[in-house]
């Protein structure tokens, strides 16, 4: 289980993050959701070990996370690939880096998984659409079984069609592969649909943490109802991603 123990972490003159606590079973999801610089990218890199907490822990199965080997798929996923490489050789890069034997079977089901020609891996980024790129850096991040993928705005490069089949394919990877994830998100949809828990996250702060269920009811702060009914204004939570 990932635990995130009362954490503060500095950045500059201000605390991005304070006293965050958060805990996220194996196989479930958790969204992070919440407006521009409200801490989410600091709560990702702070669980990576990117960033060192001043106050707090940060632990899988009560060691540290980096021993568990958690793996992101970024944003903008063409900038995960390096335009002078195969998308074959960045793909098996996890692979490289552990000195381990190439997984081929692992990899052709991966591909069929996600909806992917292994023809595709001998193209260059350049050449393959953003939902294909986007699909190649989840498999990416599966090739070496990681019990926790953190995922930072998913679908907000794709377009409306290709967010839907791309969180489809997320959410039966995810029951196939048992992997706990932590997605973050501006889209209330996506995580009412797709998560076990929504954590509202304002100014470094958790605001309030919901399941999907309760989320459509009445939340407890100002923010959060304002978060709901524009949810609803919008439409939404009646077509979820």
């Amino acid at each position: 289980m990932l635990k995130v123990d009362r954490v503060w972490v500095r950045r500059g003159s201000r605390f991005a993050l304070e006293n965050i606590s958060l805990s996220l079973p194996p196989g479930k999801t958790l969204a992070i959701v919440g407006e521009s610089g409200a801490g989410k990218s600091t709560l990702i890199a702070t669980i990576l070990g990117l960033l060192k907490p001043r106050k707090g822990d940060v632990t899988w199965a009560d060691h540290s996370v980096r021993a568990c080997g958690p793996a992101l798929v970024m944003q903008e996923p063409r900038a995960a690939f390096n335009p002078a490489l195969s998308l074959r050789r960045s793909v098996m890069e996890p692979i490289v880096a552990r000195n381990e034997v190439v997984p081929h079977e692992r990899i052709r089901r991966l591909s069929d998984s996600l909806e992917l020609s292994l023809d595709i891996l001998d193209r260059c980024p350049g050449e393959i659409s953003i939902g294909q790129a986007q699909r190649l850096a989840i498999l990416r991040a599966l090739m070496t079984a990681p019990p926790l993928v953190l995922l930072d705005e998913p679908l907000s490069a794709l377009d409306a069609a290709t967010q839907k089949r791309t969180a489809r394919l997320i959410s039966d990877l995810q029951r196939e592969e048992r992997f706990a994830a932590m997605v973050v998100t501006h889209d209330l949809g996506y995580a009412v649909a797709h998560a076990d828990e929504i954590a509202v996250i304002k100014s470094g702060r958790i605001e309030e943490v919901f399941t999907p269920q309760t989320f459509a009811m009445e939340p407890k702060s100002a923010y959060c109802r304002s978060l709901r009914d524009a949810a609803i204004a919008l439409g939404a939570l009646e077509e979820p991603v």
